[in-house]
């Protein structure tokens, strides 16, 4: 069971329709900054040829859940001119803020650290609302497909970290307050979108 209060009602099929279109609006925001951070990244001079590797695989993938997103949001209501003219909150983008600042400012080894510790967590959300949308929300595999995505553990995604941390040296501060700092934004992603349901 999750401990965030907002996947949580999204999981029993509490969280009004509203939100689902919210977060999809937001994530439009969140996923193109992502892949230009992760691509920052992998071209910064001290990334090592396997942190390069792993920042293109993300970039990667940020560019297929970019093409997923455009289901979910129109399962939910979104049409390109809301899309377009939609007004982000600050709290929802926080985090892809914060990602760009460590693109500009971190060591690349450090930030594959600080990501990776938080993957699982946002893979568990991820599991839960594909879920809840099928079973609560009516949705289609196609329109689940943003976060089938990163439901499942990707093998693959696990190795090219695996490969970049033994290749790099970390600085293992740098890396506790990267990875804390991103663990708190996502959760003020969160609840900024929960504060939409009360």
């Amino acid at each position: 069971m999750t401990t965030n209060p907002l996947v949580a009602r999204i999981g029993n099929g509490t969280a009004p329709r509203e939100t689902l279109a919210t977060l999809a609006l937001e994530q439009h925001r969140v996923i193109p900054a992502d892949r230009r951070a992760f691509l920052h990244l992998a071209q910064r001079e001290t990334a090592t040829p396997e942190a390069t590797a792993f920042f293109e695989f993300l970039a990667e993938g940020e560019a297929l859940a970019g093409e997923r997103l455009v289901a979910f949001a129109r399962a939910c209501g979104v049409d390109e001119t809301r899309s377009r003219t939609y007004e982000p909150l600050a709290g929802c983008q926080a985090y892809p803020a914060y990602v760009a600042w460590l693109a500009l400012n971190a060591e690349p080894t450090d930030v594959v650290r600080a990501l990776t510790a938080n993957f699982a967590e946002w893979g568990g959300y991820c599991a839960t609302i594909a879920g809840a949308l099928r079973e609560h929300y009516g949705f289609t595999d196609e329109a689940c497909g943003f976060f089938d995505l990163f439901a499942r553990p990707s093998p693959e995604l696990e190795d090219r970290a695996t490969a970049a941390i033994r290749a790099g040296r970390a600085d293992e501060r740098a890396v506790t307050t990267y990875s804390t700092l991103l663990k708190a934004y996502e959760a003020d992603f969160w609840s900024t979108l929960g504060e939409l349901t009360r």
